[in-house]
Parts: C-alpha cells; structure tokens; sequence
C-alpha cells in the first residue's frame, strides 16, 4: 500500500510547485537529511512527543504539566548527548536540532495556540519587514495604526522566538533575502 503523505508530496512537487517553493523544498530536504544523519551519529532518541504522551496517560491528569516538564527533561538529554557525541555542532545548530526534535513547539504550533493562522502570521511578518527597511508606504502603516495602534511591537510580541531571531538577521544583514523567504516558509510549515 503506498504512503499517501508521500503521493501527496509528489503530487505538489510535480504538479503544483513553483521555483520558490522548489527552494523551500529543497531547503526542507537537506535540513531533514542533515537531522536523519544527526540521529545516527548520536543515536536512537526516543520520541519525546510520544514518551511524553505515554508517561502523562499512566499518571492521569495534569497532563499539560507532565509534558512541559518531559519536554524540558527531554530538551537538556538531546543538549547533552548532542555535545558528548558531536561536539562540533555549536548552540544555535544544538537548539536548532532541540526545535525539529520536539515537533509540538514548533512555530506554526505555537503561532495557532495565539490564533494565529501561518497565513496571517506571514503577512504580519511582510509587513513589519518592510516597515521595518522603510518600504512601506505612508498610507498603509497610518491604515494599520488607526485599525491597530502601535502596530510595530504588538506584531513583534506576537512572534514565536524562531521568527523573531530569522527576521532580526535578515533586518541586520546577516542572511539574504532568499534565505529569509525559505528560513520562514520552513518555520511556518
């Protein structure tokens, strides 16, 4: 029986996809080779989602507080072996991994638990960027602060840490514009 996720992601590679989602797959892809090759060069982690899940069921209730102490317990044993086993990976790589490896706070997750939709959610980020590298127009930024208020930090404060840090660098200069589009596009999966 074929896998119906991958016929799927066939399905919009081939037929739908254009150059700049081409990127955002391809990005999508090394980054994925590069955690699988991680797990064999640290070992067989266990899966923090379903452990958690696993571990909260046998106790009963207090689950939220189950699984955010799992998830920290689990966080720092991924930091650890991460640096016993590939010390050549720096803190921003470790907590890169730590992120993929703990899939319920990733960034489209935590953007829907402030009732964000990655649409919005994209759009708000367009539009402090380029309020942001003087772009926007006049009438667009006095429409927002006549709808919104101060507009500029309520989008900031409503950022999960992830993008906040991809848009930072991207507002200093330290990663292109192509990078910027792919590095959130991944983020918002």
């Amino acid at each position: 029986m074929a896998d119906t996720k991958l016929l799927q992601a066939l399905d919009y590679i081939i037929n739908h996809s254009d150059n700049a989602s081409i990127e955002v797959l391809a990005e999508a892809v090394v980054r994925r080779r590069r955690n699988l090759a991680m797990f064999q060069t640290v070992g067989n982690i266990p899966n923090p989602e379903k452990m958690a899940a696993e571990i909260s069921a046998s106790l009963g209730g207090g689950t939220d507080k189950i699984i955010d102490g799992m998830r920290g317990s689990i966080n720092e044993m991924i930091k650890r072996i991460c640096r016993e086993h590939a010390p050549e990976l720096n803190e921003n790589q470790i907590a890169e991994l730590c992120q993929a490896w703990l899939p319920s706070s990733t960034t489209a997750q935590t953007a829907k638990a402030h009732g964000l939709p990655s649409d919005v959610l994209l759009s708000m980020i367009e539009q402090f960027v380029s309020f942001s590298n003087g772009t926007m127009q006049e009438s667009v930024d006095k429409g927002l602060r006549d709808e919104i208020g101060a507009w500029p930090g309520r989008y900031w404060s409503s950022f999960p840490p992830v993008i906040r840090q991809i848009v930072t660098d991207y507002l200093k200069g330290k990663i292109t514009e192509k990078d910027f589009k792919s590095k959130i596009a991944i983020a918002l999966q």
